[in-house]
């Protein structure tokens, strides 16, 4: 029998980047690191062909780094016949467990057009129904657009999770009310950062999920340093606080809404 909320520490980072460059020469002694904080399980989530042929490298050697690849707004530049052709293959690798991260990206858009982003958002959300993936969504200053193109693709049949959430708590209502989990990063840790306190604090426990999206959004008490799978541990901690629940309540449920989603719950109940 797995262990109970009241003594539960390990802690399931559910987007991170170890594929990335910061970190893909050294990715042992993170994953140590992380391990030590009692950080467990993480997401490794590709965007474009490099790091999704990491990620995929990542969990063959890895049994605790999950890959999730597919296509970002911010490269569909690069997304032509063959790249196309190449992902739709790799995501029938057995190890990986969502397509991701997919979305919308308006903030830095001079080479992403709206309609392709879209378009390539769309299609990807085809793909997830078809192979029954869940998605792992980014969303940058397109909140309407991507929750109308996740309502019309009926994302309820597959799941997903709306990852570093930075929107009001009416909205992370109205993703929750298409069956989506709502992640948050290190934001959540940041003074500053009052509109995602009130959704941490509206969001339940059993629809949410904790993040680093490392090497960014480093959270106190280490802004302004690289931010690692390791401080996820810290994330725990501002949603613990800005809930006024335990830390142990934090880790665990996320714990289980991530492996519920991404792992089939397979590794939930593992002492």
């Amino acid at each position: 029998m797995g262990k109970q909320r009241g003594d539960w520490r390990k802690v399931y980072d559910s987007h991170t980047h170890l594929n990335d460059d910061p970190f893909y020469d050294d990715v042992a002694a993170f994953e140590n690191r992380a391990a030590h904080y009692g950080v467990t399980e993480m997401n490794i989530v590709g965007s474009n062909t490099k790091l999704n042929q990491r990620a995929l490298a990542l969990g063959e050697q890895y049994s605790n780094l999950h890959p999730i690849i597919g296509w970002h707004p911010e490269d569909i530049k690069n997304f032509n016949e063959t790249t196309r052709e190449q992902l739709w293959q790799q995501l029938h690798t057995p190890t990986v467990v969502a397509i991701g991260e997919i979305g919308l990206d308006y903030y830095n858009d001079e080479n992403s057009p709206h309609d392709r982003q879209q378009a390539i958002f769309a299609e990807q959300l085809d793909w997830a129904r078809r192979l029954h993936l869940p998605v792992s969504i980014h969303c940058r200053e397109a909140l309407a657009d991507t929750y109308d193109i996740l309502k019309d693709a009926h994302v309820d049949e597959f799941g997903g999770v709306m990852h570093s959430f930075n929107g009001s708590p009416e909205w992370a209502e109205k993703f929750m009310n298409l069956g989506m989990y709502i992640s948050f990063s290190g934001v959540a840790s940041f003074g500053s950062a009052t509109e995602v306190h009130e959704a941490v604090k509206a969001v339940p426990l059993n629809r949410m999920m904790v993040e680093t999206d490392a090497p960014y959004l480093t959270p106190a008490p280490y802004r302004g340093k690289q931010n690692e799978p390791a401080f996820t541990k810290f994330v725990v901690d501002a949603v613990a606080e800005l809930k006024q629940v335990e830390t142990s309540r934090v880790a665990y449920q996320t714990y289980k809404n991530a492996s519920q989603l991404f792992l089939k719950d397979r590794k939930h109940d593992e002492n």
